[in-house]
């Protein structure tokens, strides 16, 4: 499987403090439930159009660097243990529960993605298509080691099975639908991981480790309390 590349940090030197001008201004305003236009930021940060394209040439690259800002902490995150599973369990332990603090930014993220999907499948988007996808690079960095023993068909079906999991997606169900606490948000999470982690083990070719392997928490629920 390929290594998906590190998400872009932005710009340095002296243009860095234009862009993070306006970077503040428009995190300011995804935080209050708006994902505004390029020109709308302009006029918010009192530059010209000119300028705030030039930073930001479309709403797909401002939204990008605004969930790159407010993940930094999740992204920066690297599992320190050499077993796969063991890394896996300590990035949802460790990063899950840091997306409650940024909800409103990656729900503007998915909210873009649909509306960007939705016009490119009628052919009437008039900008750059909105891609996600960083949570493939964390998983991958995390669950690497799992490779050998699963085989690189069975690996990349868990990392497509727990990215449905680590993400905002999660939330937006268990919280919209269900009316979940961010709590049982954090539970059911990592129940379904427990229980991808299983099913993966279960079908290895290489049986190196059971489904009750290496590195498992023995009551991840009373931990959290």
């Amino acid at each position: 499987m390929r290594t998906p590349p590190p998400p872009d940090t932005g710009p340095t030197g002296p243009q860095a403090r234009t862009y993070r001008l306006l970077l503040g201004h428009a995190m300011a305003l995804v935080r209050r439930g708006r994902i505004p236009s390029v020109p709308e930021l302009a006029v918010k940060a009192r530059v010209s159009r000119a300028t705030a394209y030039r930073y930001f040439p479309s709403r797909s690259k401002l939204v990008s660097a605004v969930v790159a800002e407010s993940l930094a902490p999740v992204r920066r995150f690297e599992p320190t243990a050499a077993d796969g599973l063991v890394r896996v369990r300590e990035l949802f332990d460790k990063t899950f529960p840091l997306f409650k603090r940024f909800e409103p930014h990656m729900r503007a993220a998915l909210q873009l993605s649909l509306e960007h999907e939705s016009l490119e499948r009628m052919g009437l988007l008039e900008e750059e298509p909105y891609r996600r996808g960083h949570r493939r690079y964390m998983l991958h960095r995390a669950a690497g080691p799992l490779a050998a023993t699963l085989g690189s068909e069975a690996y990349e079906r868990l990392l497509k099975a727990l990215s449905l999991i680590y993400g905002i997606e999660s939330y937006v169900v268990l919280r919209d639908i269900w009316g979940a606490s961010y709590r049982e948000v954090e539970s059911v999470a990592r129940f379904m991981l427990e229980a991808l982690i299983e099913s993966a083990l279960r079908q290895a070719p290489h049986p190196a480790l059971s489904p009750k392997g290496r590195g498992r928490n023995p009551s991840p629920s009373r931990s959290r309390r």
